[in-house]
């Protein structure tokens, strides 16, 4: 008779972890997000436009300036300047993420490699105290450096998850880390709105620069000093290939290797990334677009944006535990895909929203912000469960490229149904396809069988 051969299933116990060393991993998260909030989504895209229209002869304060500035001897309009440079870190960081992730895996000090990660991207951020008058380069190089430093440290950080809980506990784990960094990134946002506030004078265009800039520092600092609590709390659980020694570079290359040739052993696990791919691109693109939204075609002013944005960061806070909890009770995906029906429910609102009028609209930034960090969270546990054992770091480098690596492609559909329809509205209503399909792509995972084909085993709920 023939033997049946069953799916190898990892028994190794999990590493305990101390709640001290799960409270150090929260904290990674509440450092770094000060970069997502305050530099990304406020700060660094006006100020940095700014200094290249300063070198491209605009004046400063001026509405309209068609000047170009050129970088390696290209002709680059001074307004495109930073949105080029967003898709060039997010190109090389495809190549860079899978490579840090491997060495990871085969490092017996993955600290060190976040601390790398860390100290290199807020040092860069910190650094943009130089970005002065007309040096717009000096600000495009250490925008690079920061935002690939921050991507590999994500990589770094999130591969500690796995070695922090068993199957029925990540989800929790997940979802408190989540919804720390987007306190947070809030805190260290209101700060600086507060700051810029007080401090800014009417038409003093250089004070408001100035305002910016030592807003992007702040945040740099933030950076820096809380991932001190990380270093000092977490503990290192070297994977078996770690402890087996060798150079961790070269052997993480080569180990890199070795996984791409095998990811088709794992057809489920790349399921899950294309479902996750699709429908985070909605999110992201939502989370792009949504001042743009509301300033265009809502007509509303600076100041609701503000209180809006600073709404999603906090309400994302009491989301991201409210999912958590309830993926305790129902499990993480039946959670992802009533959040992802949620998610059409808001591009539906937005469409209706009337213009002028601040409070739907702060309404509807609660409500994204309840459902925010909750699908994110949620979506970073269960890849969790999807991992084969001691590939985290290289797996999690792919997840990073899911996650930011395709983020152009909802922009893409925005901006080309806006180009026909002449219509915002009906542009972010394009964007219900991402949430549809990615619903679709999820409900046809088979979760279960999939957690038990990378080794692993799956939660009592899922």
């Amino acid at each position: 008779m023939a033997e049946t051969v069953t799916p190898a299933v990892d028994d190794t116990p999990t590493p305990a972890s101390t709640r001290r060393e799960r409270s150090g991993w929260y904290f990674y998260d509440w450092a770094m997000s000060a970069f997502s909030t305050t530099v990304i989504t406020v700060f660094l895209g006006p100020f940095l436009t700014t200094v290249t229209k300063l070198a491209a002869g605009c004046e400063l304060g001026a509405d309209t300036c068609s000047g170009y500035v050129h970088p390696l001897g290209i002709k680059v309009a001074a307004g495109s300047y930073f949105p080029y440079l967003v898709s060039l870190s997010v190109f090389l960081t495809v190549f860079v993420l899978p490579v840090v992730g491997a060495i990871a895996d085969r490092s017996a000090h993955k600290k060190r490699l976040l601390a790398a990660a860390a100290f290199v991207g807020a040092g860069a951020t910190v650094g943009m105290l130089f970005v002065t008058g007309d040096r717009y380069l000096l600000g495009g190089a250490l925008f690079m450096i920061a935002n690939i430093a921050f991507g590999a440290g994500v990589v770094v950080y999130n591969s500690f998850l796995p070695q922090l809980g068993g199957p029925d506990d990540r989800d929790g784990i997940s979802s408190r880390g989540w919804a720390l960094g987007y306190l947070g990134g809030g805190v260290l946002l209101g700060l600086n709105l507060v700051a810029v506030s007080m401090l800014g004078e009417e038409g003093n265009h250089q004070r408001t620069l100035d305002l910016a800039r030592w807003s992007i520092v702040s945040a740099g600092l933030w950076w820096a000093v809380f991932t001190l609590i990380p270093l000092r709390w977490l503990r290192e659980h070297p994977t078996a290939a770690a402890l087996a020694g060798g150079n961790p570079v070269t052997d993480g290359f080569r180990q890199l290797g070795r996984t791409l040739r095998e990811l088709k052993a794992y057809p489920l696990t790349l399921f899950f990334l294309l479902a996750f791919l699709v429908y985070n691109d909605g999110i992201q693109t939502v989370i792009a677009l949504a001042s743009q939204y509301g300033t265009e075609e809502l007509k509303l002013g600076q100041s609701t944006l503000i209180v809006t944005i600073l709404l999603v960061q906090f309400l994302a806070f009491g989301g991201a535990l409210l999912l958590g909890a309830l993926a305790k009770r129902i499990g993480a995906w039946k959670t992802v895909l009533i959040s992802l029906v949620l998610w059409t429910g808001v591009i539906l609102g937005a469409f209706r929203l009337p213009a002028e009028a601040p409070l739907p609209f702060m309404i509807l930034g609660a409500a994204i912000g309840l459902v925010l960090g909750g699908s994110q969270a949620l979506s970073r546990s269960l890849f969790s469960q999807l991992i084969p054992a001691g590939k985290e770091g290289e797996y999690y480098g792919f997840y990073e490229i899911s996650d930011k690596g395709t983020s152009w492609l909802g922009p893409l559909a925005f901006g080309i149904v806006f180009q026909l329809t002449n219509s915002y509205r009906v542009g972010l209503v394009s964007l219900l396809i991402f949430f549809v399909v990615g619903f679709l792509l999820l409900l046809a995972v088979p979760m279960r069988r999939a957690i038990v084909a990378a080794g692993n085993t799956p939660p009592r709920v899922l």
